[in-house]
């Protein structure tokens, strides 16, 4: 895997942005209404009044299925329609990659990557709750699994890990603009 930083390069499409998000909300739809009912009380909560007990953290017991499903409804892709999805992503974890959101998260590079792949699988409205307030974001809360799913999809079906050709990286303090010098 080639990792750049910061360069000029694809950008993710207005429509691939679109996919990926219906696809995040159909996998957790899939899943049925408990699941649901915590993932917008993540959306809702003042994370200053959860106390490691609440639903920020029930959510975890879900991840493993909602990657599964995630998994399931991409199944009949392309190499491309799947190269577009990784593209979203990493756009969406680089964005995120800032020093504000890593003071409310914390983690080593890994853990403020998966950190930043919880963000992305709890969906767009908490993804740009976190982005505009990053107050929202958990401590501890982690979904390794959305960093790298639709490469690792890719790679599974087609033999290759995909060029998104987007010159950034998803990688944690990759992002030089998210950072104080």
């Amino acid at each position: 895997m080639t990792v750049t930083t910061d360069a000029p390069g694809t950008l993710p499409t207005p429509a691939d942005e679109a996919r990926l998000w219906a696809l995040i909300e159909a996998a957790w739809a899939e899943l049925g209404a408990e699941p649901l009912a915590l993932r917008q009380a993540v959306i809702d909560c003042d994370p200053a009044d959860d106390d490691g007990d609440g639903p920020a953290y029930a959510i975890d017991a879900w991840l493993d299925a909602f990657l599964d499903r995630l998994g399931h409804l991409t199944a009949e892709l392309t190499g491309q329609e799947l190269t577009d999805l990784d593209r979203v992503v990493e756009r969406k974890l680089h964005d995120i990659d800032r020093e504000d959101i890593h003071e409310v998260t914390d983690g080593s590079d890994d853990g403020f990557l998966y950190a930043r792949g919880f963000i992305v699988a709890l969906g767009r409205a908490y993804y740009e709750a976190v982005r505009a307030n990053p107050a929202m974001a958990l401590l501890d809360a982690d979904c390794e699994g959305m960093c790298y799913l639709f490469a690792h999809l890719h790679n599974d079906r087609f033999g290759s890990w995909p060029e998104t050709g987007s010159g950034i990286s998803r990688e944690s303090f990759g992002n030089r603009v998210g950072w104080s010098a």
